[in-house]
């Protein structure tokens, strides 16, 4: 099998990532391409109480499976089909069902923390970081972890100031310089966006 193009995407939470996903997808086609979503590999904790649970700092690095992501994304590049796990994020845990991805000539990798892992961002042949700011990032946190995670506005804004903002200056912003294209303002930056479209063809054709 010829070896797929792996391209990254981070960026902090709410920065646009999915967005700039979106666009690849539907430029490249849903068909040559595996999506990967590296908050899929959060810790399972159903050894935890649920009170518990909601304490723990999902930003940092520790609280992801990135080891079993890489052994995925190696397994994908040399022909293998893998059952990446399904993160409930309502409640903390892991569900029991996973889900199948095949390989495909493109494996696209998503996540806040995917450029800080060394062996991680090595097998990557693209890397790109959406860079947003902070108050727009917020925003868009708030909306979604209240309308699709069934959180309070007071729960989500004490879980932006005591991890989500520290962890993303410690461990999210310093990645940026690994990136091959930084991506200002997310998927509104069309300028940027047909760079990645080059840059994603000039790979393949080489």
């Amino acid at each position: 099998m010829e070896k797929p193009l792996i391209i990254g995407v981070a960026g902090g939470s709410g920065s646009g990532k999915t967005t700039v996903i979106h666009h690849i997808v539907e430029h490249v086609g849903k068909e040559n391409l595996s999506l990967i979503a590296h908050d899929a590999y959060y810790r399972d904790l159903k050894h935890l109480s649920f009170e518990e649970r909601t304490k723990q700092n999902f930003d940092h690095p520790a609280s992801l499976e990135t080891e079993l992501l890489i052994r995925h994304i190696k397994a994908l590049s040399t022909g293998y089909r893998v059952d990446c796990p399904i993160y409930d994020f309502n409640n903390h845990i892991r569900k029991e069902e996973t889900l199948t991805i095949t390989p495909k000539k493109i494996i696209l990798v998503d996540g806040i923390l995917i450029f800080y892992e060394k062996e991680l961002r090595k097998l990557m042949n693209i890397k790109l970081f959406v860079d947003t700011d902070d108050d727009v990032r917020l925003l868009r946190r708030l909306k979604r972890d209240i309308c699709e995670r069934g959180r309070s506005i007071e729960g989500v804004l004490d879980q932006y100031e005591r991890f989500v903002r520290p962890m993303h200056l410690e461990f999210v912003e310093p990645t940026k310089r690994y990136a091959d294209i930084i991506i200002p303002h997310g998927g509104e930056n069309q300028i940027a966006l047909q760079m990645v479209n080059a840059l994603i063809f000039e790979k393949i054709r080489n």
